[in-house]
């Protein structure tokens, strides 16, 4: 890892990424799944099912949710009667996903802090791997790419959902001015922060392009590497195999 790394448009030591990030969702949490509602038009509710069935979760698995605080994912991998740990690097977001849980009468969940770099888990631990709109904000992506293939067993499978960029001609441009322009004052709006929701734009700015970050999912190990883009590559499903 490079000595400096990108928090939004700037440049910073990498040492100061994990708590300025921390920072940033600490200061969300409570308003998170509510700006993400007002961000896409009720769109991420629509990715993340679609994600869960390419997941393909089954009874009797464990999975990893990592990245997971508010449980938005979870909550549907338990559907399948799987076994979920959810694991975030902040605790503010996972008490959101906790009381969450709770008010909807839901038990079994596994709720664990963890940074995506430096798992606790054992080797060949988990069956699938998931993280949706997560690994932009790690500081070292290629080690928790790594940790991901380390935990999983011979067989399973890593899944990612995060913001990517759209090829469709003239939507580019469109959500570009969009994005700039609205969601800090959306952040402002409804979450009293414009300047984390201007960070959460820039980062999806400066995170690779999918053919870029599907190399980076091979060279932690994985194999039958795929990306889906959704909306042109706005968005885009990355998985791969663990042999």
């Amino acid at each position: 890892m490079s000595e400096t790394v990108s928090f939004g448009y700037e440049d910073i030591p990498a040492t100061e990424k994990t708590a300025r990030v921390g920072g940033v969702f600490t200061n969300v949490a409570s308003r998170y799944d509510l700006m993400n509602d007002a961000m896409s038009g009720g769109m991420h509710r629509l990715w993340k099912d679609r994600f869960v069935r390419r997941v393909k979760p089954r009874a009797g698995e464990q999975i990893l949710d990592m990245a997971g605080g508010t449980g938005d994912i979870a909550f549907r991998l338990q559907e399948s009667g799987a076994s979920v740990t959810v694991a975030d690097i902040n605790p503010a977001m996972l008490e959101v996903g906790m009381k969450r849980a709770q008010e909807r009468g839901l038990d079994g969940l596994v709720w664990t802090e963890a940074n995506a770099e430096v798992l606790t888990f054992p080797d060949r631990f988990f069956d699938a791997y998931t993280i949706a709109f997560g690994i932009r904000n790690v500081t070292d992506i290629p080690a928790a790419l790594r940790e991901a293939h380390r935990v999983l067993r011979r067989g399973g499978r890593f899944f990612c959902l995060e913001f990517s960029t759209t090829t469709w001609p003239g939507f580019k441009e469109v959500y570009d001015a969009y994005s700039h322009k609205m969601v800090p004052k959306l952040g402002q709006l409804l979450a009293q922060d414009a300047d984390s929701y201007r960070y959460l734009i820039e980062s999806i700015r400066r995170f690779p392009d999918m053919p870029a970050f599907e190399a980076m999912i091979r060279d932690a190990g994985f194999v039958q590497t795929k990306v889906e883009p959704l909306l042109g590559g706005l968005v885009a499903i990355h998985s791969g195999w663990k042999i």
